[in-house]
C-alpha cells in the first residue's frame, strides 16, 4: 500500500485495503476493548485504566509514553515533520462507579458491559492504532499524539483536556475526538451549554403547616414547574433537559433533601446567559416562597464555537464517510471537541460503531460496524497527515 498520497481520492481508493487490515486485527481490538472495559474508571478514578493503556502503548513498541499531573495518558509516534502534530483523543472515564459490576460479555455480533460504548471502545481504538499503522506500513509526516483524557465527564468538566492544551508546547495541526458511538457521527462545532444541580433542603425546624408543603420533593417540583415556564426560542435552537431527580427514602418518611440535575443547550451564548439569570431568579423566588434552602451549583459551562461546514477538515471527513456509505449525522458537541476548538485546534469528533442502551448496565456496541468506523478514522488521519485538511489563507 502506498505511503504518500497526493489527494483524498487516492486515500479513498485504498479504503478496501485499509478495512481489510482493520478486520485482520479484530482479535487485538476486541481484547483491548474487553480488558479496558473491565477496569472501572469513574471520573477522578481513571488511574488503573490509564496505566493499562500506557502498558499497551509500550507493548506496541512506543518508547515515548507518559502520564501528566492531571492523570492523562500519552503515547507518541514521532513524525518526520516536527512542526506538525495530530492529536487523537479519547476520554478514559465513564459514568459508572467502581462498585458496579464491570464484567464485559462478548457475543457473536455485539459486546455489552457498563461504559463499553462511552468510552471503552474509543480508548481501545487508541490502544490498537499503533499496531494497525505498523501493519499498514504507514510512516506519518506529522507526529501522532495518542491521548487518553482523564476527568472529562460530569464534575471533571474536561479538566484533563484543558490541562494538556493549556500546558502543551508542541504545535498541533488538527485533532480528532474518538467516541465509541455512533458510527456516522460528525461533530465540528460545540454548543453553548450550562450544566447544573439544584439542591432543595428543608431545615429541621421547618413549619410544615404554615408553609403548606410536605417535603423537599414538592419544593423541587415547584422549581421544575418554574424551569418549564422559561420561554425557549425555536431559533437559535435551545433546549433544557431535566436529567435526574434524587429524593426520599421510603413511603412514610418526609424527604428533607432533593437534587435535580439539568442541562441547558443553545446555539447562542447570550441565550444560555439569559437562562442562567432566569435560573438564579427562580432559586431566589422559590426559597422566599417555601422557606426551604434552594441552591444552584453550576457544574460546567461551554461557549458556542466551531469550524465552518466548508472547512477542509469537515469536507474531507464527509467525502471519506460518503465513500464508506456512511450518512454523516451532524450534531454539536459539548465534549473534548469544544476545548480543542477554543484553543484554536481544528478538530472533529467521529464515532466508531453503532450501539444502544447508553449509560445502562447492558450498554452495547455492535461488532461488524467497528471495522468501518476504524477505517474511517485511519482515512481521516491520513487526510490530515497529507495536508489535505489544512485551511488555506
Amino acid at each position: 500500500m502506498k505511503n504518500n498520497y497526493h489527494n483524498v481520492e487516492e486515500i479513498v481508493a485504498d479504503l478496501p485495503a485499509i478495512r481489510e487490515a482493520c478486520v485482520s486485527l479484530s482479535e487485538t481490538l476486541l481484547a483491548n476493548l474487553v480488558m479496558l472495559g473491565e477496569i472501572p474508571a469513574p471520573t477522578f478514578g481513571e488511574e488503573a485504566r490509564i496505566n493499562f493503556l500506557l502498558q499497551r502503548f509500550s507493548e506496541c513498541g512506543l518508547t515515548n509514553t507518559s502520564s501528566d499531573e492531571c492523570g492523562n495518558g500519552f503515547g507518541i509516534i514521532p513524525g518526520k515533520n516536527r512542526d506538525r502534530n495530530i492529536l487523537l483523543l479519547a476520554h478514559a472515564d465513564t459514568v459508572f462507579s467502581e462498585r458496579r459490576d464491570h464484567t464485559v460479555s462478548v457475543h457473536a455480533n455485539h459486546i455489552h458491559g457498563p461504559g463499553i460504548a462511552d468510552n471503552s471502545l474509543g480508548l481501545a481504538v487508541l490502544a490498537t492504532l499503533p499496531t494497525l499503522l505498523d501493519k499498514l506500513g504507514f510512516e506519518l509526516d506529522a507526529g501522532l499524539i495518542l491521548m487518553g483524557a482523564a476527568r472529562s465527564l460530569g464534575r471533571g468538566d474536561l479538566e484533563g483536556t484543558r490541562f494538556f492544551l493549556d500546558n502543551n508546547k508542541a504545535p498541533i495541526t488538527a485533532g480528532i475526538c474518538v467516541e465509541g458511538v455512533q458510527l456516522g457521527r460528525l461533530s465540528y462545532a460545540s454548543a453553548g451549554m450550562l450544566r447544573g444541580e439544584v439542591t432543595c433542603r428543608v431545615p429541621e425546624e421547618y413549619d410544615w403547616i404554615r408553609r403548606g408543603t410536605t417535603g423537599a420533593i414538592l419544593v423541587v417540583n415547584e422549581v421544575i414547574n418554574r424551569i418549564l415556564g422559561i420561554p425557549l426560542p425555536r431559533r437559535p435552537q435551545t433546549s433544557i433537559v431535566l436529567g435526574s431527580i434524587e429524593a426520599g427514602t421510603g413511603f412514610n418518611i418526609i424527604p428533607t433533601e432533593a437534587v435535580l440535575r439539568f442541562e441547558v443547550r443553545s446555539e447562542s451564548a447570550e441565550i444560555v446567559r439569559q437562562i442562567a439569570s432566569d435560573l438564579d431568579d427562580i432559586m431566589e423566588d422559590v426559597t422566599s416562597q417555601t422557606g426551604a434552602e434552594v441552591t444552584l451549583d453550576v457544574i460546567a459551562r461551554r461557549e458556542p464555537a466551531g469550524l465552518a461546514i466548508g472547512h477542509p477538515l469537515v469536507k474531507q471527513a464527509r467525502e471519506i464517510m460518503s465513500a464508506l456509505d456512511l450518512r454523516p449525522h451532524i450534531t454539536p458537541s459539548i465534549s473534548e471537541l469544544s476545548t480543542m476548538i477554543v484553543h484554536g485546534v481544528p478538530a472533529i469528533t467521529l464515532g466508531i460503531t453503532d450501539g444502544e442502551r447508553l449509560h445502562e448496565q447492558r450498554e452495547t456496541v455492535l461488532l461488524e460496524p467497528m471495522f468501518t468506523g476504524l477505517t474511517q478514522l485511519v482515512a481521516v488521519l491520513l487526510a490530515i497527515d497529507g495536508g489535505f485538511c489544512d485551511e488555506t489563507e
